[in-house]
């Protein structure tokens, strides 16, 4: 700015010429923004509800650079303050935090922006989404340990940039090797979590998505962190573990390399149970059902008790929900088909009375008495 242009403003007072260049500093800071803001809009999106980069970098660095923008020109403008000595040190060094901690934000929104392009490429609504689970695992993790990185520098910056605290800083790094030694045996649990989060987040035994049976419950992976795992029980309630147990512990991942699974339904029959008949009406009740995948259909007795003999119906499906639904159709066709064409065939247990029964006498003939009698449809033992 000319030296003849500040000469007219020099009858103003100091603190109104200040605070004018605050609100200079602000206004071009958000003209800025605004202009980069319609720069990217000039890309015509295809359709609202489809992802654009375009969108994704306006909602996450909006407001970062909202404030990043005005503090970096009000930090090119504080050398025309016209503060006292001992003030604009104190407000040069706020000035010079404020702007860490708002590129500190930019750089978080370039991780979320970078995160929306990823969860919109490897979208998991597809059916055969083993891949994209896999990512987004391993992206979850990369996140979070991404920010928390940016935090921890941002407070070193912010720190280090005081000379008394780089004195103190200098001090302790004699005692870096014992204070790690007395940190290391004092949050074992927690680092033990965060080496076991790195684990799952490569190795991954299990994702995002994954349909897991852990502490006899079933559910779905909801999120990964840092340092536990929360799952989403059938029933809406979350079960939260720490991460490390899933290193330790056995449990059933359902979704490990593919989301097709086999189901069962158990009958239990009389032996006079026409089995081809059964066998026919599974085959009539899958071929009608469209939650069954076309892949394993069978029935067989697998086990011969006293009474009745065990059934089982074995049948495939794309994925563990519609296998348990699957389950339940077929369950109910079943034993619809042996209650309107073969109840006889079912294990029955009935009181039916009065019946007459021959009771001898001493002193006369055999007479008839009334009188309850047990009758049970099932075979006699052997």
């Amino acid at each position: 700015m000319p030296d003849q242009f500040i000469a007219q403003f020099d009858r103003f007072p100091d603190f109104i010429w200040d605070a004018i260049l605050v609100g200079v500093a602000v206004v071009i800071g958000l003209v800025l923004k605004f202009l980069l803001s319609l720069l990217l809009r000039k890309k015509p999106d295809a359709a609202r509800r489809t992802f654009s980069v375009t969108r994704a970098i306006l909602a996450r660095l909006g407001k970062p650079f909202s404030w990043f923008l005005p503090l970096m020109t009000l930090n090119f403008l504080l050398p025309l303050m016209r503060m006292r000595s001992n003030v604009y040190p104190v407000v040069n060094k706020t000035v010079e935090i404020l702007m860490t901690i708002a590129f500190a934000g930019v750089l978080i929104g370039v991780v979320k922006v970078f995160e929306d392009y990823v969860y919109h490429t490897f979208d998991i609504g597809k059916a055969d989404n083993l891949r994209e689970r896999k990512i987004r695992t391993q992206l979850q993790f990369i996140r979070r340990l991404a920010v928390t990185l940016i935090l921890i520098l941002t407070g070193c910056v912010i720190l280090l940039s005081f000379n008394n605290l780089r004195k103190i800083g200098t001090g302790l790094l004699t005692g870096v090797g014992v204070g790690g030694i007395i940190i290391g045996f004092a949050a074992q649990k927690s680092l033990s979590n965060f080496l076991a989060g790195f684990q799952i987040a490569f190795t991954q035994p299990l994702r995002i998505d994954d349909v897991l049976v852990v502490e006899g419950e079933w559910g779905r992976v909801e999120e990964i962190t840092l340092t536990y795992v929360v799952v989403r029980i059938w029933d809406l309630r979350r079960l939260i573990l720490p991460i490390n147990y899933f290193i330790e512990k056995p449990f059933q991942n359902w979704t490990r390399t593919s989301a097709a699974i086999l189901g069962t339904v158990f009958l239990y029959l009389d032996y006079t149970t026409p089995l081809d008949a059964l066998r026919a009406e599974l085959g009539r009740l899958l071929e009608n059902d469209p939650l069954w995948d076309r892949r394993v259909q069978g029935l067989q007795v697998t086990n011969a008790g006293e009474k009745t003999m065990e059934v089982r119906a074995l049948m495939s499906a794309a994925d563990s929900s519609n296998a348990f639904d699957l389950r339940c159709n077929v369950r109910e066709g079943l034993i619809k088909f042996m209650q309107e064409h073969y109840p006889q065939c079912l294990p029955l247990v009935r009181i039916e009375g009065p019946v007459e029964v021959p009771v001898a006498r001493k002193d006369g003939p055999v007479r008839p008495m009334e009188g309850p009698a047990v009758r049970v449809d099932t075979p006699p033992p052997h």
